[in-house]
Parts: C-alpha cells; sequence; structure tokens
C-alpha cells in the first residue's frame, strides 16, 4: 500500500446524524469540502428518517442505516463517527476492514480491550488505513503555541500542574435513558466529559507514569460516578491533580501548569481561542522573553474544523495522526487507571492494565458497588 494518496478530495461518510454530527462534524466537512479537501459522499443512522434528512440538506447522494451496506456499496476513504461509544468497535473495524480510514468521536470506546481490537483491525499498520480519535483540543494554535514552548524548554521544567473539567449536568439530562449507564455511556464524567481536558494535559506534558483516583456518586441516579479526582505523576517527575464533575453550577475548564520559569493558564469551557491562554513569567525573566512567549500568532480556535484539517493533510502524506494509535490510546489508559484506582485504593501505573485484568475489558471492573447491577454474577470476570 502506498504511504501517499493523491490529491484528490477525500470521499467521506458521515456515521450518526444527531447533534455533534450536525454541529461540529458538519461543518468543518462543509469548509473542506469548499477548499477540495473532502466530498460528503454518504450518510448512515440507525433512524432511517434522520438519514435521509441530513443527506438532504447537505445534498449527498447517499443515505442509509447499514453501515456495512454502505461500505460495501459507497467505498469511503474515511468514515466519521459520531455515534454512541458502546458501537465504535463495532463501526470502527468495519469501516478499516473495508479500507477507510476513521476520525471517531470520543469517547472512543469503552475500554482498553476495544481499542486495541480496533487497532487490530487496522489492515495496513503505520501506513493506514487507521482510527484516530475526536481530540480537538490539541489542535488550537494556542495548544500548539504551548506544547512547542515545553517541548523546547523555553519554560523551563514542568513542575505542577491542575486539569479541570467542572460541569453541571441536572436530573433531566441523565433522565435519558442511556445516560450514566456504563455500557452506553461508557463511564462518567472522567470519560465522557473530562476527557478533552485530560487528553490535552497528556499531550503538553508526555507520558504519565501512575495515577492514585477517588471517585463518587454523590447526586445523580446513575451507575457510574458524577465526580472523580485523582493524582497523576507524570514520567518527567511533574505531578498534577485531575477533576471531572458535573456537579459544579459554576462551570469551567482550566489547565495550569507550573514550570521553573513561567505558569501557563488556559480557562475557557467547550472550546478556546488565544485569548483564553495566559502566560505569567517567573520574576527576574527578562521582558523581551516574554514577549515571545505571548506571541500567539494567528488565532486558530480549537475545533473539530483545526483538527480535521490536521488529519487530511496527514492521510494525504502519508503520517500517523497524533490521535491514532498510541497516541490516542494513553489517554484512555490513563482514564481506566483513574477507575481502576478509585475503586480498588491502590496507586495503579502505566502499562500495568492488560488482558486478564478486569478493568481491561470494563472500566468499572465489576467492582462491588459499581458494576451494573443487571449483570449476572456467573457473566462477570
Amino acid at each position: 500500500m502506498s504511504s501517499h494518496r493523491s490529491p484528490t478530495p477525500l470521499r467521506t461518510a458521515v456515521v450518526g446524524a444527531g447533534g455533534i454530527a450536525r454541529t461540529s462534524h458538519l461543518p468543518a466537512l462543509r469548509t473542506l469540502a469548499a477548499e477540495g479537501k473532502v466530498e460528503v459522499v454518504a450518510v448512515v443512522d440507525v433512524v432511517d428518517t434522520a438519514a435521509r434528512s441530513l443527506a438532504e440538506e447537505e445534498s449527498v447522494p447517499y443515505h442509509g442505516t447499514d453501515v456495512e451496506a454502505m461500505l460495501a456499496q459507497v467505498r469511503p476513504d474515511l468514515v466519521v463517527l459520531c455515534t454512541p461509544p458502546a458501537v465504535h468497535r463495532e463501526q470502527s473495524a468495519a469501516a478499516l476492514k473495508a479500507g477507510a480510514w476513521v476520525w471517531c468521536e470520543k469517547p472512543p470506546c469503552p475500554s482498553l480491550a476495544d481499542y486495541d481490537a480496533i487497532e487490530a483491525a487496522a489492515p495496513g499498520g503505520e501506513d493506514g488505513p487507521y482510527a484516530a480519535i475526536v481530540f480537538q483540543h490539541r489542535f488550537g494554535s494556542g495548544a500548539r503555541h504551548v506544547r512547542e514552548l515545553l517541548d523546547r524548554g523555553a519554560l523551563g521544567r514542568p513542575l505542577v500542574a491542575h486539569c479541570q473539567t467542572t460541569w453541571y449536568r441536572d436530573t433531566a439530562y441523565y433522565a435519558v435513558p442511556w445516560r450514566g449507564r456504563w455500557a452506553t455511556e461508557g463511564g462518567g464524567p472522567a470519560m465522557g466529559h473530562g476527557i478533552h481536558q485530560t487528553d490535552l494535559l497528556l499531550d503538553l506534558l508526555g507520558p504519565w507514569s501512575e495515577v492514585h483516583g477517588m471517585a463518587a456518586r454523590l447526586v445523580h441516579d446513575v451507575e457510574t460516578e458524577d465526580v472523580s479526582t485523582a493524582q497523576i505523576r507524570f514520567s518527567s517527575g511533574a505531578v498534577a491533580t485531575l477533576v471531572n464533575s458535573v456537579l459544579s453550577p459554576d462551570e469551567v475548564s482550566r489547565i495550569r501548569i507550573d514550570c521553573e520559569l513561567a505558569t501557563v493558564e488556559l480557562t475557557h469551557l467547550y472550546g478556546y481561542g488565544n485569548a483564553d491562554w495566559r502566560i505569567t513569567p517567573a520574576p527576574g525573566v527578562p521582558d523581551e522573553k516574554v514577549r515571545e512567549w505571548r506571541d500567539f500568532g494567528a488565532d486558530e480556535p480549537s475545533s473539530h474544523l483545526a483538527q480535521l484539517r490536521v488529519l487530511v493533510d496527514d492521510i494525504a502524506q502519508g503520517r500517523r495522526h497524533r490521535t491514532s494509535g498510541a497516541g490516542g490510546r494513553r489517554t484512555l489508559e490513563l482514564i481506566t487507571a483513574l477507575y481502576k484506582s478509585a475503586f480498588t485504593g491502590t496507586t495503579v501505573r502505566a502499562g500495568e492494565i492488560g488482558p486478564g485484568d478486569p478493568y481491561y475489558t470494563a472500566l468499572h471492573g465489576d467492582a462491588p458497588g459499581w458494576a451494573p447491577a443487571d449483570v449476572p454474577e456467573e457473566d462477570r470476570a
């Protein structure tokens, strides 16, 4: 298989015609279609009227309810999954086996076992096709600038960090049957809400080495947690705190990294621009250095468009996208380790959760008080 593609537009299929497809994916695809980089050729949804309606709105030639049938008939280059996490493994594997790249909404899938199965389904190895995850916060100009500063040591060693996704969800939100359930939502705020900030923290600070977590179910009548906290040690030696909540009336998403020479802060809610970042120098840092650090360049907000633009270019150039393979797995592994630590009261180290570990196949790990009540005892690992 050639590692480079011709510059013809990527023939793209959208699977799932719900809110995230309409509000985030289609606007990004429209922009890149206008630039000649993609062409939306199919829409699939389990509800035929939803697929038909979106296809008509977007002037897409094919619509249907069956992913396998679409793959066989349309043969798309790229499949964009806007579906619930419980079906990501099956749909990703099918698309990969059909020779298509996959861009999959978060959460990527309910378990590390599912993630590894998706990776195993990729026929092309490193050269693709492969599956990548929607982690759009890595791709704004602010994150790109700060990552470059950190990577070249401009700010000194990272020492202490704080990452929080403290949001608010009411009882009506959890009245929707699939929410708050392990099998359908994949996890609570550590997995479903805070995953973007957690991913950005890891992208900026690099590999993690150990985590000690806590989780609680304080307000909502759900299977999963509604709040979690964690302490993380990174391979660099830096330490961090992580807070995920759906109980917080004053909603905010925040990352703060204290380095030897400066503090970097990002404060936003669902997406950021350059103005949402702040760099505070340590005493004695020359003004010219501070001016350089604070020059973020042209503003490209974090968005599906920002990531999709990079993904399409990576596919064309035969590069591995940064949220595919190990680049996406690291975040899911940390979240899995947080759950294991919280439910077992132990410190969990990177690399220790693998086949045979109950947390490898389910984030609840069959823990008493956390495993779904409707799972028969004889069916548990």
